[in-house]
This record gives C-alpha cells, structure tokens and sequence, in this order.
C-alpha cells in the first residue's frame, strides 16, 4: 500500500504542477479578455435566461430542458467538496483560499461557458436516438479526425473519475459517514439505501437523473445557503474582521469548480436549445452558485468561527464545528449531515452519466450501457468498505488528465468560441432594434 500511495503521489504531483494550473488560468484570462469579461458583462441576461423560456425551444433539438441541464451541472458540481473540501483547504492554504476560489471562480465561469457552448454547437445523437456531446465530440468533429486520439483519452479518463474518483467512493463514503455519526445509522445500512436510491434513478437515464436534480438540486442549495446567511447574522460580530483575517493567507488556493475539467459540457449538450452560447450563459451560473456563493457561504462561516486554528480537527469536523458553534440546538450538525447527504447523492447521479456518455463514445454503442451501470451501482456498494486515500489520489489524477484534453480543444476552438458569441449578441442587438422601431411606427 505504502508503494502505491508514493506511486499515486508522485504522478499527482505532476499532473497537477504548474503547467497544468497555467493552462487552467491562462484559459479563463484568454476568453475573459477575448469575450470582453462576458461572465460579469453578460451575467444579468445569464440570469435572466434561467428563468425565461427560449424563443423556438419547442423545435430544438434535446433530451431535457435546458434547467434541468443546469440543475443536472450543479448536481454533479455540489459534491462534498463545497462543504468538506473547503474546510480541508482553509487549513492547508490559509484564508487566502477563500480569496483564490473567487478567481478560480470568475475565470471558470468563462470556461464553462466556453465549453458547453462548443457541446451544443458539436454534439450528435446516437443510436438510441439521444443527444451525445462533450470534450469527445467537440474535439473530434471540430479539431478533426486526427485528433480522435485525444478526444478517446479524455474519454478513458472520464470514466474513470466517473468510476474510481470522485463519482463514486468519496462521495458514499462521505454520505455514510455522515449519517453514521448525526443520525447513528449503521455503515452497512447507510451504504445499502444509497445503492438502492442510485440504481432507482440512474437506470431511467439522463431524464430520470435530471428529474431528481430539477427538485433536490434547488431546495438543498437554498436551504445550506439560507443556513449558512443565519449563522452569519447570528455571529455577525465576528463577520468584519474576516476580510482583514483572510489578508493572512492569500499564499494559496484550490480549484473548487469543475469548469475547464469537461464534464458540464456532456450534460450540456443534451439541452433542448437552439444556441450554444445560450446554454453556454446558462452553464457559468452554475460556477457562481457552486463557488461563489456555496464554498464563500461555508468558508465565512469557518472563519468567523473562529476554530480554523483548532489542530484537532479534520475538515469534516471543523465544518460540523462551525455550523454547530454559529447556529443554536445543534441545528448546524443537523444541516451539514443533510447537505453532504444529498449533495453527495446528486453527484454520484451526475456522474453516472458522464461516465456513460463517455463509455458511448469509445465503444460506438450504446448497448454497454446496462453493464456500465450495473458495475457503478456496484462500485457504490463496496465505497463504504474502502480506503479513501489512495482514491482521492486516483481521481485528482484522472480530474487533472481530463483538463489537459479538454483546454487543449477549448483553445484550438477559440475561433469558433469568439465567433458565435459575437454572431449571437449581434443577431440579439438586430432584433431589439427591429422591435424597437416597430414599436416606433
């Protein structure tokens, strides 16, 4: 084991060093300077558009409505990471972390865009007749044949963070856990209910996932982030002296949003639209609620209450402490076990297809699906009895192999990106002109 963890170690070390985090930034300074700061320019209409049914959907082509791609995204996106994963950087990285998941987040939010925009434009529909899109497609059908080796690679590594990383084992483990200590359900039990609730869902496929996420996905993000705001309120004396607190440690910081890593883009591309940089807009929301609304929620609470320095505690107990210290009657134990509950469900929902469209792609058929899916509800079943840190090596490496990948394409396909984005908005600035003379005359 030891062997293995230098192994893991060593290669993590690599695929995560400077080259690929430069690649990360570097991306998201490209398109924030090329496309004008769309996400902050064109953040209201991204709003808007959430809201406001799009003209001519009837006749797009797709599988779920655009929202319950956004719903599906965030559900794969608010994992424990948002809740556990931001204590664990806070004490390694300082405050400051809080400070660099804003950046990661800004600059995210243009990948993503960027991303999903290109799953549109490049998706097909396979043979059962449902719409494939992502990475695999975009780099295929836009860089060209040549590059099908590249778009085969990030589909290996899909499915296997689908499978091995973080679609699977962190986040039962997590799950299983938490209500083993909150609410004294056994492990096995625990373990068992989540296989079952996973194969319930997971089987009726991408309408059936996105069908749950359209109802958890909303309720649980307002009901941490209406939580997180009351501890605020109720520890508001310590809140001003965060900012000068966080001035201590912009040192460092983690990547806590999947943009840029190509996954969004799969479910993205099963969006029944008629514009690509429509659903790309409606796809960087999800980096703002995930980031910088969800982690700085739970980061703020960490910081104000003051216990970031208590060198007793992991992540999960540092958050739990957090929460329970800022909110009465230990409501905050309560709210912690019920958001990792179903963020952590959501994600392995939001997984299970990533990992089958990428399975589409590199077998051509559709009729490894059943299997697939068979062996991921098994992979949920024996979570609970692993090893955790061997795996959250394993998926930090396969996270940093699909990145290279996909960047690669966002980048070769930046024309394509610049360009409908401008054909988009001037086709938008003509028909509000047109309109605004006819109501003129």
């Amino acid at each position: 084991m030891s062997n293995l963890m230098g192994m893991l170690t060593t290669i993590q070390s690599y695929v995560w060093g400077p080259p690929t985090l430069l690649l990360l930034i570097g991306t998201g300074l490209y398109f924030t300077i090329k496309l004008r700061g769309l996400q902050i320019a064109k953040f209201p209409f991204a709003v808007k558009t959430i809201f406001e049914k799009e003209s001519g959907t009837g006749s797009g082509e797709g599988d779920v409505s655009a929202f319950a791609t956004l719903c599906t995204t965030m559900a794969a996106d608010i994992g424990t990471g948002s809740i556990v994963g931001v204590a664990t950087a806070l004490r390694i990285g300082g405050p400051g972390s809080l400070f660099w998941m804003w950046i990661s987040a800004i600059l995210g939010m243009v990948t993503k865009y960027s991303e999903s925009l290109l799953a549109v434009k490049y998706r097909v529909t396979d043979e059962n007749n449902q719409m494939a899109g992502g990475p695999m497609f975009y780099i295929q059908n836009g860089m060209g044949e040549r590059f099908i080796w590249l778009a085969k690679a990030f589909s290996v590594f899909g499915m296997c963070t689908a499978l091995f990383g973080c679609g699977t084992f962190p986040q039962v483990n997590a799950i299983t856990e938490s209500v083993n200590v909150t609410f004294r359900i056994p492990i096995v039990v625990a373990g068992i209910i989540v296989t079952v609730l996973t194969a319930v869902v997971t089987i009726g496929g991408i309408k059936s996932i996105s069908k749950v996420a359209e109802i958890v996905v909303p309720i649980m993000a307002l009901t941490f982030l209406g939580g997180s705001v009351v501890a605020l309120v109720i520890n508001r004396a310590a809140v001003p002296g965060v900012i000068t607190f966080m001035r201590t440690g912009i040192a460092r910081g983690v990547y806590t949003n999947e943009a840029g890593l190509g996954s969004s883009p799969i479910v993205a591309a099963a969006a029944k639209t008629n514009s690509g940089v429509r659903q790309g807009l409606l796809s960087m929301t999800s980096v703002f609620v995930t980031t910088i609304l969800t982690c700085s929620m739970t980061g703020l609470v960490i910081i104000s209450s003051g216990l970031m320095d208590s060198s007793d505690m992991n992540g999960s107990t540092l958050v739990t402490a957090a929460y329970n210290m800022c909110l009465p009657h230990n409501i905050g134990m309560y709210l912690i076990a019920v958001g990792i509950m179903f963020f952590a469900f959501t994600t392995i929902l939001g997984w299970n297809y990533y990992g089958e469209r990428c399975l589409v792609y590199l077998t051509g058929t559709t009729k490894w699906i059943k299997p697939y899916k068979i062996i991921y509800i098994a992979a949920i079943a024996l979570a609970p009895f692993l090893s955790l840190e061997p795996i959250w090596l394993l998926a930090d490496i396969t996270n940093a192999l699909m990145i290279i990948p996909n960047l690669i394409a966002i980048i070769a396909l930046r024309k394509v990106i610049i360009g409908e984005t401008k054909l988009y908005f001037s086709k938008r600035n003509e028909e509000k002109m047109s309109a605004a003379v006819k109501a003129v005359e």
